[in-house]
């Protein structure tokens, strides 16, 4: 069975109340449920839905090597964090990047990605759909035990 890792990176605990137009209304909880109910459905095992503040700790989780390919929101990090693409391509490990929203449509600083080209894809502006599409992509590339 193919193990799933969802990273979900500073500030998209507030899903739900932050930015509702821009990002919606369900919350983060109500996501990793979507989530973790997709995934069973596929034959997909989510190891972890794990969600920081703090670019360190999304690192180590990284580090962690419990999975065989990531789900990665990175947020703003997306924008800004050399260290975060640094480890998504140090633990040899694939990757699809999701954004709720998307970035090249909104503030001009938010065009620069430091992700895009490691990741297997980029599924933007989906809102929380994206990441059902990013379980089914994983199913059908990487392989899970179901339909």
């Amino acid at each position: 069975m193919t193990r799933v890792l969802v990273i979900q990176g500073p500030n998209l605990n507030l899903l739900g109340t932050r930015e509702p137009e821009i990002y919606g209304r369900q919350t983060l909880d109500e996501i990793h449920a979507m989530i973790r109910e997709r995934a069973a459905e596929l034959g997909l095992e989510i190891v972890d839905c794990f969600q920081s503040n703090h670019e360190g700790a999304i690192i180590d989780r990284l580090h962690v090597r419990d999975f065989d390919v990531a789900i990665v929101n990175a947020g703003g990090l997306t924008h800004t964090s050399v260290s975060l693409r640094d480890a998504l391509t140090g633990i040899s490990r694939p990757f699809i990047e999701v954004h709720l929203s998307d970035p090249w449509q909104r503030d001009a600083f938010r065009r620069v990605n430091f992700l895009h080209d490691v990741a297997l894809a980029t599924i933007k502006g989906q809102g929380a759909r994206g990441y059902l599409l990013a379980l089914e992509s994983i199913a059908r590339q990487v392989g899970g035990d179901g339909g």
